[in-house]
């Protein structure tokens, strides 16, 4: 059985106004999209009282109202972050990732490598709630199992590079299920480097070796198309490097 989760993991470090605005990576009357640090939440859960929404005021302008984000990505998940402008925005971006009208791509270095070099994981994902003890101490967690009874999860993949024992992995979500990258990897035998959950041994948090590489979308048709893409972070260099990656 995988090992249940629950929100309350170590801060990480604060973000000032000049640090966040440099990791504008697009920006528009609708939208931004951001490069989200790797070990920092995007809202408040349970005792997590270091998150994004805190400094996206930073984003602010001097008579505005701060962006808002579009969707979520996990806390160990750096890269390409939507966040919407104006509540016109915020609604037309829950259409579009309802509708899979949001392309995203992601970069992984996987332990182990898939026996093809390029396929689909179909495997339904089930959130599974662990409730408090019957004496009320602690407090609930979660677990995410393959089950199918399920929620439908799929997710294309592709080798870029392989060394040491080791893949690149260039991942293609068609579904948005909680961890569906992290667990999908995992049952084909790739759990990804650095996974405190999901992988043989449970890990500190922290060091998850996945990154949203990019993001494409048009939000209306008299809107220009947007592409946004994330630099490797500095804790997946050395790995993406052994697999074959040039750089930037």
């Amino acid at each position: 059985m995988l090992p249940a989760m629950t929100p309350d993991s170590p801060p990480s470090a604060s973000l000032s106004a000049g640090q966040l605005r440099a990791r504008v990576l697009h920006r528009d009357e609708q939208c931004f999209v951001i490069d989200k640090p790797a070990g920092l939440a995007v809202h408040k859960a349970g005792r997590i009282t270091d998150h994004l929404e805190l400094y996206l005021p930073h984003l602010a302008e001097a008579d505005g109202e701060p962006p808002k984000l579009a969707h979520r990505l996990d806390r160990d998940t750096a890269g390409c972050l939507i966040l919407g402008r104006t509540p016109w925005a915020l609604k037309r971006f829950g259409q579009m990732f309802a509708a899979g009208h949001v392309g995203k791509t992601y970069w992984a270095v996987a332990d182990g490598v898939p026996e093809a070099d390029s396929g689909i994981i179909d495997l339904p994902l089930l959130k599974r709630i662990e409730p408090k003890s019957p004496s009320g101490a602690g407090r609930s967690s979660w677990t995410i199992l393959p089950d199918p009874a399920g929620q439908p999860a799929v997710t294309e993949y592709r080798v870029l590079g392989t060394g040491n024992g080791r893949s690149w992995l260039e991942l293609r979500p068609r579904t948005g299920r909680t961890h569906q990258i992290r667990i999908h990897c995992a049952a084909i035998g790739c759990p990804l480097v650095g996974e405190p959950f999901y992988g043989p041994e449970r890990l500190p948090p922290g060091n998850l070796h996945l990154l949203a590489r990019s993001v494409a979308f048009r939000i209306a048709f008299e809107h220009a198309a947007v592409s946004a893409v994330a630099p490797a972070p500095a804790h997946m260099r050395d790995a993406l490097s052994a697999c074959g990656w040039q750089g930037e």
